[in-house]
């Protein structure tokens, strides 16, 4: 299914993107993008970006893992989606991000793209607590729970 971004829905203030949580036996990946909370500090994240045209939510979830984390990994199941809202240019912005287990094939995080300061493997439980955004911190729930079973 591919979601078009160009439409009415984007005339509306909404935004659609996909990510992943890759996983490693019980480790994920984590990123540090370059871009700061709204409050100047560091944010821990999970790999994930705008769809683009044409293409579908699991094909974005596979780009931005490897724009963003470095490695290929192979979109398995969808965990959920993420529903905010934020500002940007003081108009408020419907966002839903879509996130996907993703299942770690190779690379190494270190191959990031410039919009990441860092991005490295952590433990699964870990990410569960350090992760900046809570609806990010439940996909990783969900995904120790499939590990797990």
């Amino acid at each position: 299914m591919s979601i078009d971004t160009g439409g009415k829905r984007q005339a509306r203030n909404r935004e659609f993107s996909a990510g992943g949580v890759v996983v490693r036996g019980e480790d994920t990946i984590v990123i540090v993008p370059v871009r700061r909370a709204a409050d100047g500090r560091k944010v821990v994240a999970l790999p994930k970006g705008h769809i683009d045209p044409g293409e579908t939510p699991v094909e974005a979830a596979a780009r931005e893992v490897r724009e963003e984390a470095g490695v290929e990994a192979e979109p398995v199941e969808k965990l959920g989606d993420v529903r905010y809202w934020y500002q940007r240019s003081g108009k408020r912005i419907a966002k839903q991000v879509e996130f996907f287990l993703c299942e770690y094939r190779s690379g190494d995080p270190a191959d990031h793209d410039s919009e990441v300061e860092v991005a490295r493997w952590m433990p699964l439980a870990e990410a569960v607590r350090e992760l900046s955004y809570k609806g990010e911190r439940e996909m990783v729930e969900r995904a120790l729970d499939r590990v797990r079973k």
